[in-house]
């Protein structure tokens, strides 16, 4: 059956591989974009555009306005401080939410199904602002009055044609050295971007799960070391690489120059010391399988299979 969704996030890495998945299973699309994207008349298109952003009150309210379903996708990964992480990934929700509500008084239904795609960081928010803002965002979902459905989806590592935080690793391996943070031991699990999409799509459709936040991966039960991502890569380009074990502090240091660089009015960097916390965290593995069990989805593309499609489309347009 054809749905009408309302989309933020979508011309982002995540969001260009879900809208054409969205479209393909024939559902009728509303997003939220500053300008027009470039996709919204071509291929993937027609769908229905609503200029604006989530600052504005009036925009979401278009946006939302007779929605079967909510996909929330716009979030911030890098900023120049905690403040500015959580004016997008908790504020920015909580205005959304509430558009939700204005729209969704007197509805029998209680609303529209709103689905969060939230971080894994999610877990562990005393380790960054990102992390903690993404909670936050969680946070608010919960509190969301009864009949309201909905459910957050706490991605790993996403990667896939159009990243272009991964493109810099790979450049690194392609040049013969695959940088991992300290010993290489830090356990992370991952997910094709389109199998995410897929899975997004399907939670659309789906009956869902009692409202919660629930972990996705791409069935590696055990995940994978630093190092494992060193291999593939290498593996997927063709070339031998030498594994380079980069210290915390000498991470610490650089991030911390990113992140002042960044509030000097220089450009944003994903690295801070913040982050640095993060990837040294010692387990980003999911845990726990119980939405893929519920909806019987089942992830398609394994690490190395992945890999060798990215790489395969950043040679294809000249980005490696």
């Amino acid at each position: 059956m054809a749905l009408a969704v309302a989309v933020t996030g979508a011309t982002g890495f995540v969001g260009q591989a879900t809208v054409p998945a969205l479209l393909a299973a024939g559902h009728r699309v509303r997003l939220l974009a500053r300008r027009l994207p470039e996709f919204a008349s071509g291929p993937a298109g027609p769908v229905e555009v609503v200029l604006g952003d989530l600052s504005q009150p009036g925009a979401l309210a278009r946006l939302v306005e007779g929605a079967d379903a909510v996909l929330h996708m716009a979030g911030a990964i890098k900023a120049r401080s905690a403040r500015e992480f959580f004016a997008v990934n908790r504020d920015a929700t909580a205005a959304l939410l509430a558009a939700i509500a204005r729209r969704s008084a007197g509805r029998i239904d209680g609303g529209p199904r709103v689905i969060l795609l939230s971080s894994l960081a999610a877990r562990a928010p005393q380790l960054s602002p990102y992390a903690a803002s993404k909670r936050a965002g969680e946070d608010l979902l919960r509190a969301t009055p009864h009949g309201l459905p909905w459910l957050a989806v706490r991605a790993p590592v996403v990667y896939g044609p159009g990243d272009r935080e991964t493109l810099r690793f790979f450049k690194a391996v392609r040049l013969g050295l695959a940088p991992v943070a300290g010993d290489g031991s830090g356990r992370i699990s991952a997910i094709f971007v389109d199998d995410l999409a897929a899975l997004l799509c399907r939670l659309v459709e789906a009956y869902l799960p009692p409202a919660d936040a629930y972990e996705v991966d791409d069935g590696n039960a055990a995940g994978y070391s630093l190092r494992d991502f060193a291999r593939e890569a290498a593996a997927a380009l063709g070339r031998r690489s030498r594994t380079v074990a980069v210290p915390r502090l000498a991470m610490s240091a650089a991030g911390a120059a990113q992140q002042g660089i960044a509030m000097l009015g220089g450009p944003t960097s994903i690295l801070s010391p913040a982050k640095v916390r993060e990837i040294f965290h010692p387990d980003w593995v999911c845990h726990d399988r119980r939405l893929a069990e519920f909806i019987g989805w089942m992830p398609t593309v394994g690490l190395g299979d992945g890999f060798a499609r990215t790489i395969a489309w950043y040679r294809a347009r000249g980005w490696l």
